[in-house]
């Protein structure tokens, strides 16, 4: 937690807030990029956590601003353009803060809402390794004879739990149902590892989580089934985020290439020979620059439109029916900018041609980050229920992945 906390009241005010965060990442997002998981951002994590943009979305009724999917969409777009693993960081923060607005009792509203407003981040601890999917759980919550509660587990994927003041793990109880928790991070019995090693987004340092029979206050257990058994928004609104990384890394692919090419880049000898004497005379440059560009802004307004129909929704729908509507919407959103987001980190290197792969500009982390961040879940499947739906009237299934 930082001394001084903002509160942000407005759209606006937050969407300046997300630019001085920006402006605070950008000095570093190579240096990050390259460090992975051996150094932990602690001071650009703290310039978020100070920034008053963990709270924006903590109800009006609970001492919040209550703004929306818009800001929400907006404010991780602009971080992402800039460093997407650190726009990650507070993902699962924003979705548990929704959880706790629809599905939290009074005593842990009341206390995490007020850690949450004070910079206080949550991390996440819901997806496991070694079953059949990452949400085949083996993580316990079980009762010892004097009736007190124990988390025994170990989670994977666990974006922002390292740096958090509150993790949030999924697990099953007694009865085989499915709750999550809340535990502090320095909570004994809770370690988190620096065991991140991927290609991209690596600033994340999404490592493994262990609970060594982590003592539990049972009013910090929530019914988690029950949240996906009605009809939800909590995986529309936490795809939005997702959705906006993409957008973000497609924006500051398209923001370095234009630098590059405006920059340092010198027309190829087939285009010298062509009569270019630069590369804004090369017409194959100027076509494919303005095909990339034109999708990145696709993508951009697909974001907007889906936010805007969240809001619509609202973060408790009114029936299935409404539900699908921003999921769907979401799901069209994210699918695409997944694809346009790789893409633009490919295309750089295309229009910028083999200088631009030298290591010293880092530029290759805009397809890495893309790349691995577009498959957290597949593609494929958010264009398969939307035409599913589309053509054979048929529901989409109502998780928190589409």
């Amino acid at each position: 937690m930082t001394d001084a906390v903002a509160y942000l009241h407005t759209h606006d005010e937050a969407v300046a807030a997300a630019h001085r965060v920006a402006q605070a990442l950008a000095p570093g997002a190579i240096e990050r990029d390259r460090a992975g998981a051996s150094v932990v951002p602690r001071e650009v994590l703290g310039v978020l956590d100070g920034s008053g943009l963990l709270g924006v979305t903590v109800p009006v009724e609970h001492g919040g601003p209550g703004l929306g999917p818009r800001t929400l969409a907006e404010v991780t777009r602009i971080l992402a353009s800039v460093d997407p693993a650190i726009a990650q960081v507070p993902q699962g923060h924003f979705l548990v803060v929704d959880i706790l607005a629809v599905w939290g009792g009074p005593a842990v509203r009341k206390r995490l809402f007020a850690d949450v407003l004070a910079g206080r981040r949550i991390g996440n601890a819901l997806a496991e390794r070694g079953g059949r999917h990452a949400q085949d759980l083996s993580t316990r919550l079980a009762g010892d004879d004097g009736g007190r509660l124990r988390l025994d587990g170990r989670k994977y994927y666990c974006t922002g739990a390292l740096t958090a003041a509150w993790v949030a793990v999924s697990a099953l109880d007694d009865g085989g149902r499915l709750k999550l928790v809340l535990v502090p991070r320095d909570a004994a019995g809770l370690t988190v590892d620096q065991d991140w090693n991927t290609m991209g987004q690596r600033a994340t340092i999404s490592g493994t989580t262990t609970l060594d029979a982590v003592a539990v206050d049972p009013d910090l257990v929530l019914d988690y089934a029950a949240a996906y058994a009605v009809p939800q928004q909590l995986g529309a609104r936490a795809q939005l985020v997702h959705a906006a990384i993409e957008v973000g890394i497609a924006g500051g692919a398209l923001r370095d290439t234009r630098s590059y090419l405006r920059e340092r880049a010198r027309p190829s000898s087939e285009a010298v020979r062509a009569g270019a004497e630069s590369v804004a005379g090369d017409p194959h440059v100027l076509h494919r620059y303005g095909r990339i560009a034109t999708r990145v802004r696709a993508a951009e307004a697909l974001l907007a439109d889906a936010a805007t129909v969240l809001e619509t929704v609202g973060l408790v729908p009114a029936d299935a029916d409404a539900a699908v509507t921003g999921s769907l919407a979401v799901a069209g959103a994210k699918a695409f900018a997944s694809e346009v987001a790789v893409e633009a980190g490919s295309e750089l290197f295309a229009l910028c041609g083999t200088s631009a792969t030298d290591e010293r500009w880092d530029l290759h982390r805009h397809w890495r980050n893309a790349r691995t961040h577009s498959v957290h879940d597949p593609v494929d499947w958010k264009y398969h229920h939307l035409g599913a739906y589309e053509i054979g009237d048929t529901m989409p299934p109502n998780h928190g992945q589409l």
